[in-house]
């Protein structure tokens, strides 16, 4: 009489279930992330289009042909070069700020064991960004640099400095502290342990801790809307704008809010496995 493999007999029913089991999470990914899919190919549509095709009725999702007329009115008729320039200006200098601040004190924080300090700065991150705008804007104009990129990159602060202080405080409390310890041990002082030793290894959650700032600060409305002027506009202030004076012209309201989206997108796509890895790093206690 054959003998029966037990080790064959569950094998099939553990393979079923591992199928099943990437459908239905592929299908729950899809379910999460289809409307938002959805929205960005019909406002890619609506930028490839012409205004007859954009106000018809049934609707026409697929240009035919499409055309890049939008775009060209956008950057021809409106000085969006200018504030593509004025968001990567203050993008990029609130990131680079955020960083040389946020990272020591996610250090000093982490090794301090100052877990009441770290709860403050998460209370300023999740502040909604109204609560800091008036005393913000009173403050610019006693200083009179209302309405500069300086002022307007001081204000982003209060976005990315948070953020990079909560995100390397985990990378920081996961550090062995062996390492320093041998590196003070070896005669090196507190900085020297801090650049030599933990800030390479910390060089994932720096990463992210930048790109997660970058784009918070690409994305900010509220602070341009009103500390800016009108020469120091940035990218989703210029879209607001033409979706008020222009409420019929989808077209070109598509197409700066795609010139809008696109960097953060591609930021996103390009370095998603350094997010992962790096969320992945800072979530591994031991």
């Amino acid at each position: 009489m054959e003998s029966v493999n037990p080790v064959r007999k569950f094998e099939i029913p553990y393979r079923l279930n591992r199928f099943f089991g990437r459908v239905a999470l592929f299908g729950a990914v899809i379910a999460v992330v289809s409307p938002a899919i959805f929205v960005f190919f019909w406002m890619l549509s609506l930028s490839l289009k012409n205004e007859i095709d954009n106000i018809a009725y049934p609707p026409v999702f697929i240009p035919a042909p499409p055309t890049l007329d939008n775009y060209i009115k956008i950057f021809s008729e409106s000085n969006y070069v200018l504030y593509a320039y004025n968001s990567v200006i203050v993008s990029g200098m609130a990131t680079l700020i955020a960083l040389l601040v946020g990272v020591p004190a996610g250090y000093g924080i982490a090794k301090g064991k100052a877990q009441g300090l770290g709860m403050l700065i998460m209370v300023a991150r999740i502040t909604p960004g109204l609560s800091y705008l008036i005393p913000l804007f009173m403050l610019f104009r006693a200083l009179q640099i209302s309405g500069t990129l300086l002022a307007l990159t001081i204000s982003h602060l209060v976005i990315t400095i948070p953020m990079v202080v909560w995100v390397m405080i985990s990378f920081f409390e996961d550090m062995h502290p062996e390492l320093e310890e041998a590196a003070l041990t070896d005669g090196c002082n507190v900085w020297q342990a801090f650049y030599r030793v933990a800030m390479p290894i910390a060089r994932p959650g720096i990463a992210v801790a930048a790109i997660l700032a970058f784009i918070q600060s690409w994305n900010n409305f509220l602070f341009g809307v009103v500390i800016a002027g009108r020469t120091t506009r940035t990218l989703p202030v210029a879209v607001f704008n033409a979706m008020t004076f222009e409420q019929l012209s989808w077209g070109p309201v598509a197409a700066a809010a795609l010139v809008v989206t696109l960097p953060s997108l591609l930021l996103t796509i390009f370095v998603q496995r350094d997010i992962v890895t790096g969320l992945a790093a800072g979530s591994v206690k031991g």
